[in-house]
């Protein structure tokens, strides 16, 4: 096995290099597959992570201008593009939401009105992860920045600690309802994790299709919300807890926010930017604003307040960081389009699943889709590896494009629920040592399924009804 961070990062090469001298196979150009060569190593660059994951992307963007596979141009073409700059906008917001204490505050007051047994303390902290989700586009951020130290805070206050044998009083069961409902308000809207960005970017590429923040958060809106309805529930039956009323939760709550003592004004600032900027991404087919330009107003309207300071914006790591490589991402996935390799590869596929329902054809993809996750330690390198590829192949068949988009789209967040170590937030959880492994995989597989009835057989439904395909 690959040990050390030298191992993986020859590997990488390795495997980069061979399939780039491998001969050129017939009805592509050797741009094309030379392209695809680079591709390939940095996926598995950045599954491996010989070195993090934003070098991996710029040592890739860099190869294929000095190699000639693009002009200098179109190898720097990702960093320029509108949706990776609505990404950091989005990390802003989540900044602003952690910095001043937002997030915890709108926590702590569902709390205190209706956490009065375990399952509703499951159900009001999946309500803060959906009134937040729109403005963080990373799970982590969200599940482990905001979410995870207030449930960890309760697991202590209520007397469960996972190395004393209490971790099933409650701590077992709010780990796992709150990580489960972050996979699924990570399939709700655009900017609730950064590779749903990309999904756009790339349906736009493959299908010519523009999926505007408000198209996604329509197509979402109710199976997501059905899903969050009943996943706490499902949780709480597979994960009962030993403690199952909890009165004191209102009142801790309520200490929490006396303890945080009025809203602030950089608070409040917050909340007037994040709703001026819900009201206007989701009216932008009306108003045909553009999203990220949206995003940017306001967060100068929160520089201008002083919600947000400069220092804030550049030592935001995170955003910078999701900058680099995921516009080398849309700068390689843009690149492989352009050359004709996914057209290439949708024509293969289609011919091997010649005969096939459309819409078979599709819903077979959509499964492949969701259980190859458990190969992938990234839910941004599975868009990337995977999704353009699908969606071709797809639409090639004869499937409606705007259903195929949105089908294999709305995946790449409930795809996270698989494993603990499916998507960034999962080794937050799992390590809190409240969850086994083979509990982990047994809730999350059933989950899985919960969540592909909601989004691809209640979805489609609700797609025709208002008119998406």
């Amino acid at each position: 096995m690959l040990k050390s961070n030298f191992q993986k990062g020859m590997f990488t090469v390795l495997v980069g290099i061979v399939l780039w001298f491998l001969p050129v196979p017939a009805g592509l150009k050797p741009a094309a597959w030379h392209m695809f060569a680079i591709f390939v190593a940095t996926i598995i660059g950045f599954i491996l992570h010989p070195i993090p994951i934003g070098g991996v992307a710029l040592i890739a963007v860099g190869l294929t201008g000095f190699l000639k596979v693009l002009k200098p141009a179109e190898a720097l073409s990702g960093f320029g593009n509108a949706t990776i700059w609505l990404i950091v906008g989005a990390y802003m917001f989540a900044k602003g939401f952690i910095k001043t204490g937002l997030g915890r505050r709108i926590a702590y007051v569902i709390m205190s009105q209706i956490a009065t047994s375990s399952l509703k303390l499951g159900y009001s902290l999946a309500i803060t992860d959906f009134i937040v989700s729109p403005a963080t586009p990373s799970n982590t951020a969200r599940g482990g920045g905001i979410l995870y130290p207030i449930v960890r805070s309760l697991c202590t206050a209520f007397q469960s600690e996972p190395d004393d044998g209490t971790r099933k009083r409650i701590g077992n069961y709010l780990m796992l309802s709150t990580f489960e409902c972050d996979c699924i308000t990570s399939s709700l809207f655009l900017t609730s994790v950064a590779p749903n960005l990309l999904v756009a970017k790339l349906a736009k590429d493959v299908t010519g299709l523009d999926i505007t923040w408000g198209t996604y958060a329509l197509a979402t809106i109710l199976p997501g919300i059905i899903a969050l309805i009943i996943t706490p529930y499902l949780v709480y039956k597979l994960a009962t807890p030993e403690l199952t009323q909890t009165p004191e939760a209102p009142q801790l709550a309520k200490d929490e926010l006396q303890k945080m003592g009025p809203m602030s004004g950089a608070e409040t600032t917050v909340l007037i930017a994040f709703l001026a900027a819900l009201a206007m991404w989701a009216t932008t087919s009306f108003t045909g604003l553009n999203a990220t330009m949206i995003a940017l107003v306001c967060i100068g309207f929160m520089l201008v307040r002083g919600a947000l300071e400069w220092n804030d914006i550049i030592t935001e790591k995170g955003a910078w960081d999701t900058l680099v490589w995921m516009g080398g991402l849309m700068s390689l996935a843009t690149g492989l389009a352009k050359l004709g390799f996914v057209k290439w590869i949708a024509t293969g596929i289609s011919g091997s699943l010649k005969g096939i329902d459309p819409m078979t054809t599709l819903l077979i993809l959509c499964l492949i889709n969701m259980y190859v996750h458990y190969a992938f330690a990234s839910l941004s390198a599975h868009v990337s590896a995977v999704y353009a590829a699908f969606l071709a192949v797809a639409v090639a068949a004869g499937a409606p494009p705007m259903l195929s988009a949105i089908a294999l789209g709305v995946e790449t967040g409930i795809m996270g629920c698989l494993t603990h170590y499916a998507t960034g937030p999962a080794p937050i959880y799992f390590g809190s040592g409240y969850i086994t492994q083979p509990e982990w995989w047994k809730v999350g597989f059933i989950c899985s399924i919960l969540f592909l009835i909601c989004f691809l057989g209640i979805g489609p439904m609700w797609w025709k009804v208002v008119g998406l395909w």
